[in-house]
This record gives structure tokens, C-alpha cells and sequence, in this order.
């Protein structure tokens, strides 16, 4: 399977928001609970962090990741893939993309920050290189009141 990445811009954001939204929606696989505008998108995951990226499969958007930077030299990352035409590989060559990008900036490490319930991202970073590094407990009170912990994971670049 053969994907391109890059930059995210302004004109991938009605598609990102398109893959997002969805998810936010089915529950417990994000932080997030209400879905996001696409002004908003924009503002948090086009234009506020330092690393952006878009993959494509035959020119159509299908997941994109943001590397938001914490500290100096270290990031905290977050992937989404459309999960209704999920294509097997979309992330990891989000990753392939965003760890080069974090790598010139400079960066020393990436963190990943994944609510307990979210088996498939665990289970994603793990793939990808990411060790369990910390454990917040009670970080998160979903809306139907459970009380779930995030489980950070780090990848030293």
C-alpha cells in the first residue's frame, strides 16, 4: 500500500474534521467528547501545534496526527485514521512522518497520552515503538460519569 503525507494545511481541515468527528461520536476511543467546528480544528490541530501531517490514499485524506510541543524538545502526539474505510498502514506512515518532523526540530522524545478504554491506540503506539512511561490515574471523567486513567507512553527519538 503506497500512502503520501505531509503538512497539514487549512484545506485538509473539512476532511480531518470529517474523520475526527465520527469518533468522537462512537465514545470511548478519545479524550475528546463533543465534536469539533472546523474553525476550531484549525486553530487547535492546523495552526497551534509545531507538527502537523495528513495522509493520503489516492488523494483523500484518511488520517492526520499533531505533535503539540510540551517542553523543549518534547512533544505530545495524537493520531486519528478514518475508521469507517480504515486502510491498513495509515498510521504508521503518519508516524514514520511526524517522528522525522519532531527529529528536526530537534526533539528529543514523543509522548502519548491514551485513556485506558482505548485498547486500539495501546496497542497502536505500542507497535510503533512507544514504552509505558507514566500512569495518570483518574485523569478523565468521561460524560456518563466512568472515571478512566490515561496511560502515557514515550518513544525516545
Amino acid at each position: 500500500m503506497t500512502f503520501e503525507t505531509r503538512k497539514m494545511t487549512a484545506a485538509d481541515v473539512p476532511a480531518c474534521v470529517a474523520i475526527l468527528n465520527p469518533i468522537i461520536a462512537a465514545g470511548g476511543t478519545t479524550a475528546y467528547e463533543e465534536p469539533y467546528t472546523e474553525a476550531y480544528f484549525l486553530d487547535h490541530y492546523c495552526n497551534e501545534p509545531p507538527v502537523t501531517n495528513v495522509v493520503l490514499h489516492e488523494s483523500t485524506v484518511i488520517g492526520f496526527q499533531a505533535a503539540f510541543e510540551v517542553e523543549q524538545g518534547l512533544y505530545s502526539v495524537g493520531t486519528f485514521t478514518d475508521r469507517n474505510n480504515p486502510i491498513r498502514g495509515a498510521g504508521a506512515a503518519l508516524m514514520a512522518k511526524t517522528k522525522a518532523d519532531c527529529r528536526a526540530r530537534g526533539g528529543n522524545a514523543i509522548l502519548a497520552k491514551i485513556t485506558e478504554d482505548n485498547t486500539g491506540a495501546l496497542a497502536f503506539y505500542s507497535k510503533m515503538g512507544f514504552e509505558d512511561f507514566e500512569l495518570d490515574k483518574a485523569a478523565l471523567t468521561r460524560k456518563s460519569g466512568k472515571v478512566v486513567d490515561k496511560i502515557i507512553k514515550r518513544f525516545e527519538l
